[in-house]
């Protein structure tokens, strides 16, 4: 029989004194410990709460009037609204992460109204939540006490740094916070940054003057002894005017328009939809998704009409960048679109790799789609049959995958930039592998073209 007070604490909230975030009988609460009592009275009582709950710029949350973890640090619990699936800033396009920075900056300007300012500004503590960036962490904010604005050094280097590096190189680069999890340093981005970046006033404000006189300590704007509320709205407005000149990375890669070209091969794409839609309509109630290898979210977009939540992923940032754009213009939930490299998905990383979950632990779904998909990383990535199937057989109980044969246009471009053969890319051996861990319920060839459109099912542990 478990103990009263059993609860399991959340790996990656263990830094701030002023409480953590812990399970319980599944439900997750952050406790509140009395060191933040002022603090987060300060913020119920100001009225701050409600103003940033009502804009959509924090995550809502009520009050658990009860010890849940017996700690004697205890001060109050707070049951946060559920976040579906937590992603993580190295796996977002540039527009979720300038989106971020932006709606750090907002709640930054917002809280101070009344006498309150964020003491950490890290994408980490930011999510896309019912078709907005939204903050998670409750506790981030703390009265201000007119001191320069101890988060800027970290908003500088989690934030400004990748998206400047991004902005001059034009190439997608979010995945350096996977090397940098607690930023880039200014040091580094101001000599990585080309000379040219020196002319932009607000460029070299923020990251080379700071990198110039830095002396590693975190956090101070300037070294005065006090930093009036005017003083902290100009440094906020200089660096929103900032972010908001950035130009988004734009590149056309072989499958950005994909879509497009397959509009062209008659009755193609809507035969497959009405395939993939009379199939999930027969199987039990599937309430959320994964998309691999979504290109753009088309068939994302099929899954939220009938209400299913969709993590949809794919290699191409450009892709996953106008989905975002899109879902974003529409202010439409229901897909958290993420850059993934299945060959090399997210690893768990931080204290005793528990910090920052793996994708694949994250992925997992009541359904997972791959659609022309498989060609890429049989052979583009050079992943076996079997490989690709235990993937796949920890993330669902329900697949549905389309194998594009080997002389199919596609199949030939990805092999045209190997330098082997793959004899064993064959429906025989695709079927032969997943057999091990799914039963095929269907298989159909998907009309005006040479492609089979498959629906597996994971076997039982009595089959």
């Amino acid at each position: 029989m478990q103990e009263a007070n059993h609860f399991i604490p959340y790996a990656s909230s263990f830094r701030d004194p002023a409480g953590f975030v812990f399970e319980k009988e599944g439900v997750l609460y952050r406790q509140v410990n009395r060191i933040y009592q002022e603090n987060y009275e300060h913020l119920m009582q100001s009225g701050c709460y409600q103003q940033l709950v009502q804009k959509g710029l924090l995550l809502p949350h009520s009050t658990v009037t009860e010890n849940l973890t017996g700690d004697t640090d205890w001060y109050t619990t707070i049951l946060p609204e559920r976040v579906p699936v937590i992603s993580y800033p190295y796996e977002w396009c540039f527009d979720m992460l300038r989106d971020a920075a932006l709606t750090t900056l907002r709640i930054a300007a917002e809280a101070l109204q009344y006498d309150m300012i964020l003491k950490d500004a890290t994408p980490f503590n930011m999510q896309w939540h019912k078709g907005k960036m939204v903050l998670i962490d409750t506790l981030s904010l703390a009265k201000y006490d007119n001191q320069p604005w101890i988060a800027y050094r970290q908003f500088c280097e989690m934030f400004l740094a990748p998206l400047l590096l991004m902005h001059y190189s034009r190439q997608q680069l979010t995945g350096l916070l996977l090397a940098w999890p607690a930023g880039i340093p200014v040091e580094t981005v101001s000599a990585l940054l080309p000379r040219r970046s020196r002319f932009s006033l607000h460029t070299y404000l923020h990251i080379h003057l700071q990198a110039r006189y830095s002396k590693r300590r975190k956090g101070n704007a300037e070294n005065t002894a006090s930093f009036t509320k005017q003083k902290l709205r100009n440094l906020l407005g200089s660096l929103e005017l900032l972010i908001n000149r950035l130009r988004t990375p734009q590149q056309s890669s072989t499958w950005s328009a994909y879509y497009e070209e397959a509009t062209q091969r008659g009755n193609y794409l809507e035969h497959k939809k009405q395939l993939i839609s009379s199939w999930i309509n027969e199987l039990p109630a599937i309430k959320t998704a994964t998309d691999l290898g979504a290109n753009d979210g088309l068939f994302a977009r099929l899954l939220t009409q009938k209400s299913i939540e969709v993590l949809a992923a794919d290699i191409d940032p450009y892709c996953i960048n106008r989905l975002y754009l899109q879902r974003r213009q529409e202010r439409a939930s229901g897909i958290l679109p993420l850059v993934q490299d299945l060959a090399f998905p997210t690893p768990a990383i931080g204290q005793n790799n528990e910090e920052r979950s793996s994708f694949t632990s994250r992925a997992g779904a009541d359904l997972v789609m791959g659609l022309a998909l498989i060609h890429h990383l049989a052979i583009g990535k050079q992943l076996r049959f079997d490989q690709i199937a235990d993937f796949m057989a920890k993330l669902s109980s329900y697949l549905i995958l389309e194998f594009v044969p080997v002389e199919d246009e596609k199949t030939q471009q990805i092999l045209q930039q190997q330098t082997r053969h793959f004899p064993e890319y064959n429906p025989a051996s695709f079927e032969a592998a997943f057999s091990v861990h799914f039963d095929i319920l269907k298989k159909e060839i998907i009309q005006d073209s040479s492609r089979t459109l498959y629906l597996f099912r994971k076997k039982t542990a009595a089959s």
